[in-house]
């Protein structure tokens, strides 16, 4: 899928030192940011859900440790 992206200049220049530094093109560093954004986002409901989960499942075990 094509997209166009506008980035600031500031942030384009740096992209432009980034990408000089790593070898790597400005289209490859922002797939990188994207990617990692994915993964991280999914790596917080991985870890709410698991919150939620204990929460949900030990509130009694909880309240007791909160009590002792």
């Amino acid at each position: 899928m094509a997209m166009t992206v506008r980035i600031p200049e500031e942030l384009d220049r740096q992209l432009d030192e980034l990408a000089e530094r790593d070898h790597v093109s400005k289209h490859s560093l922002l797939l990188q940011g994207a990617e990692n954004i994915v993964r991280s986002r999914a790596r917080r409901a991985d870890i709410d859900a698991g919150i939620d989960f204990v929460l949900r499942h030990d509130a009694e075990l909880l309240t007791r440790l909160e009590e002792a």
